[in-house]
């Protein structure tokens, strides 16, 4: 198994995009109340026509027979901004 740097990670432009969109997700579940750390975290990309979009979710740990309490932080990979926050019922 290879060793990864931190001077590979920096030089593979998907790792620091996935990087750079989770930081400003993590600012964005902060402001709303939701502590990442705390959090079930899963990252998908959509495709938007400005780009890539990375769609961040923040789940609760324990999720068996519980509604609610899930956010969602919508990532613009070009702009690097947070597109949208949507909190789940």
């Amino acid at each position: 198994m290879a060793t990864m740097t931190i001077e590979k990670l920096q030089q593979d432009d998907l790792v620091m995009s996935v990087a750079r969109a989770l930081a400003l997700a993590n600012e964005a579940a902060h402001s709303k109340g939701t502590d990442p750390a705390d959090s079930l975290v899963t990252i998908t990309e959509e495709t938007a026509s400005t780009g890539r979009v990375w769609r961040i979710h923040y789940g609760p740990r324990n999720y068996i027979n519980r509604r609610g309490g899930d956010l969602i932080v919508l990532v613009d990979e070009r702009s690097a901004a947070v597109q949208r926050v949507i909190r789940g019922q």
